[in-house]
């Protein structure tokens, strides 16, 4: 079987025209800092993968692929090589969660970092949600850009990369762009439960009308 790690790391907002776009991306492929911490983040995946990659067989398949989404845009590379025999699911999950584009390199000692200065645990915000199939297949998603929603309200939370040269204001205002297609979709949530509810309660009075 084979084992494929895509990394991300590197954001811009998306441009509000095409122009824009473009010169937003070019300014995010040629930028040292982005470039710096994707190829460090790009050589932790090497190393999360090859601890379960037969020697030798390791790839860099893709190497700073823009991506395009709603709100943001990033640079993508993908990292694969051939699971080592006796090895399966669970092993792989060990070796490479959590993400060290969540975590940082190296990867302990920055958990260790995490630890000591973020306030709150993060819960399942960085972890994966996936899937492990009869035939030992394991696909997972790292639970980024997703809230949570449970009895006492909805939570989200973005993160951003911190490397020496990084510029709080900057990271700072990643965060936001990557929260905000989540903050708009809260009042779009809330417009679809009304309109739900207002077509079920038309239909109950309809319905109503026709058995009088």
């Amino acid at each position: 079987g084979r084992v494929v790690s895509r990394p991300i790391a590197g954001t811009r907002k998306r441009g509000v025209d095409d122009e824009q776009d473009r010169k937003l991306a070019g300014e995010l492929k040629e930028n040292p800092k982005e470039r710096a911490e994707h190829v460090m983040l790009v050589d932790l995946a090497r190393n999360d993968v090859g601890r379960v990659a037969e020697f030798g067989s390791m790839n860099v398949d893709e190497f700073m692929t823009l991506e395009r989404y709603s709100h943001v845009m990033h640079l993508t590379s993908q990292v694969s090589g051939t699971l080592r025999a006796g090895l399966g699911p669970v092993d792989v999950l060990r070796a490479t969660l959590p993400a060290g584009t969540v975590s940082g390199a190296p990867k302990v000692r920055a958990m260790q970092i995490i630890d000591a200065l973020e306030p709150t645990k993060r819960g399942p915000y960085a972890g994966v949600v996936g899937y492990v199939d009869f035939s030992g297949n394991l696909d997972t998603a790292i639970a980024i850009r997703t809230m949570f929603v449970g009895a006492h309200g909805a939570t989200l939370q973005a993160g951003a990369g911190i490397v020496a040269d990084s510029v709080a204001r900057e990271e700072n205002l990643e965060c936001r762009n990557k929260a905000a297609a989540l903050i708009a979709a809260i009042p779009a949530a809330r417009r679809m439960t009304i309109a739900r509810k207002l077509a079920s309660d038309q239909a109950r009075v309809t319905s109503a009308e026709r058995a009088k």
